[in-house]
């Protein structure tokens, strides 16, 4: 058991380093990558999880794709999955960084670069493109009116409104709480009416 939590967090390692290396654009961009090789592939969890996943690493403080790594290294081999997932994550970037530094302005004033970067740009469009697409096809699997009103709404109110990401974000949590509380108490009510019903009978 031990050797397969070991090889497991030796791949988790070496996954998030290449994910982490190159996926350019932010957080978003890691969901297809993760999607692809811990769902697709590895089969370590499913693609609603990985929604519910990609949910609450934006809902935390810190950078989206650290935080995704460690949700889903916990996920895949608890504790120290999660670490590893972490560390793996941040290594790229801070030695990219640490490289870029010392040489920035020429670095800027590169035309060849200044193009690399351009179209880092547009591929990385596309990826959260795609993500949100998925998203929104988890969305509306559950067929729930709420659900499907709020994706039109909260593009109305980021983009056209330019509310700010966070209200939006608590509003329609507070939505999704007073949906379920509706739905327990209904739930409740209900369950009282068949106890009392079977009473009646007795």
């Amino acid at each position: 058991m031990r050797g397969k939590k070991g090889s497991l967090c030796l791949w988790l390692l070496g996954i998030h380093m290449f994910i982490s290396a190159f996926t350019f654009g932010g957080g978003y961009v890691v969901v297809p990558m993760v999607r692809k090789y811990f769902v697709l592939h590895k089969k370590l969890f499913g693609e609603e999880e990985l929604m519910e996943m990609a949910a609450v690493s934006q809902s935390v403080p810190g950078a989206i794709a650290v935080n995704l790594a460690a949700v889903t290294g916990y996920r895949a081999a608890g504790v120290l999955g999660a670490i590893t997932s972490a560390t793996a994550s941040v290594l790229p970037p801070f030695l990219i960084m640490a490289v870029i530094s010392r040489s920035y302005e020429a670095f800027i004033a590169n035309q060849a670069m200044a193009a690399v970067l351009k179209g880092m740009q547009a591929g990385a469009a596309v990826l959260i493109a795609e993500t949100a697409v998925d998203m929104c096809r988890t969305v509306w699997k559950e067929r729930t009116l709420l659900f499907d009103l709020m994706i039109p709404g909260i593009f109305a109110a980021c983009f056209i409104g330019k509310w700010n990401a966070a209200l939006v974000l608590i509003l329609c949590a507070g939505l999704c709480m007073l949906r379920a509380w509706l739905r327990r108490e209904k739930a409740e009510v209900t369950v009282a009416e068949v106890k009392t019903g079977e009473r009646g009978e007795q």
